[in-house]
């Protein structure tokens, strides 16, 4: 708890620059094309390889969205995006992901209504399609769920975006979930960059993901580094209290049973070389349950991202899964495609 109530505190006095990611994309944001639809998406088809006892391996995609986004004069603007991959969905039929208005006159103050990602956690508001790894860590999948809600979001930058925030209330039970109490869950980031190579931010959620009656708390503590063509990132994330267990994990994985107190981080470095070959290396681990010992789960990544445009590229990971006090055979190797538009 004294780690969570540092990383809380850390939040108030320090703080990726650049714009507040909503959903998938950026918003359309060009004063000149107040009449225009850009229609954009993207989509992962990737093939994985699970070394378990016995061995399992298929074909599947990822991700596979499409949406479109415009301008309404004056000062508001509209996104919409669909999931249309049968893997993620729970049902098997495409459903729908983001779709808010934001009224964006001010830099300094703007809001959103509607479906949106959580503003919280650096790697959970790192758009899908710009991740560096094929997964996002366990515990940002796991602890930052529901990633999606229906909610009213505040957010601005200040001194040419040296400082970004994001403030926002949600029904804290996931998508096209009515609430099913009177309270509601309040969610906040700040990023602060105080020079340009250095971006640090915190975040938190406080909620009532079931009943009024027994609350959750999450704190995170992010980090970003940028020197010329390397990239260090790193995130801690506390949460303790009730949680909603229909939820689900991020992006279709696999909620885990979780203790009263649980904790993780992850840190990963890569660097782009001048053959569009970026090598990428992460760490990870996740604690389901912080009254029990010896029941941490490790992830170590290692892959390459190869560009072959700025629209497409290859991922391939290999992830080597560690268990403590087990010794379970569960290591995956990914190799995905993806192509935006």
């Amino acid at each position: 708890m004294k780690k969570a109530t540092l990383l809380f505190i850390s939040f108030f006095i320090i703080g990726i620059s650049g714009a507040i990611a909503q959903g998938c994309d950026e918003p359309s944001g060009d004063e000149g094309d107040d009449d225009g639809v850009k229609i954009f998406g993207f989509f992962q088809p990737q093939y994985e390889y699970h070394l378990t006892d016995p061995a399992t391996n298929t074909f599947k995609f990822k991700r596979a969205r499409i949406g479109f986004t415009g301008n309404i004069p004056y000062d508001f603007n509209y996104y919409f995006v669909l999931e249309n991959s049968a893997f993620v969905s729970q049902t098997g039929n495409p459903y729908l992901l983001d779709a808010f208005i934001s009224y964006r006159r001010f830099s300094w103050l703007s809001a959103s209504i509607g479906s949106f990602k959580m503003p919280f956690g650096l790697e959970v508001n790192t758009p899908c399609h710009g991740l560096y790894t094929v997964n996002r860590a366990m515990v940002s999948d796991q602890i930052v769920a529901p990633q999606r809600d229906m909610g009213l979001m505040l957010f601005g930058n200040l001194l040419e975006k040296k400082i970004n925030y994001t403030l926002a209330i949600m029904n804290g039970r996931g998508l096209g979930i009515k609430d099913n109490n009177e309270s509601k869950d309040f969610v906040g980031r700040l990023k602060i960059s105080p020079i340009e190579m250095l971006t640090l931010g915190g975040s938190f959620r406080y909620g009532h993901p079931n009943t009024d009656d027994v609350d959750r708390m999450s704190y995170a503590g992010e980090l970003q580094l940028k020197f010329g063509e390397f990239l260090l990132q790193g995130e801690y994330i506390y949460d303790e209290g009730d949680y909603n267990r229909a939820a689900g994990g991020g992006c279709g994985s696999d909620p885990l049973t979780l203790g009263d107190k649980r904790d993780g981080a992850w840190v990963q470095a890569m660097f782009m070389t001048a053959l569009n070959l970026q090598p990428v290396i992460k760490w990870e681990f996740f604690d389901v349950d912080n009254n029990i010992d010896d029941n941490n789960l490790y992830s170590y990544t290692f892959g390459f991202n190869y560009f072959f445009n700025e629209s497409t590229r290859l991922q391939a990971n290999y992830q080597y899964n560690v268990e403590k006090g087990a010794e379970t055979l569960n290591d995956a190797v990914y190799i995905q495609f993806q192509v935006r538009f």
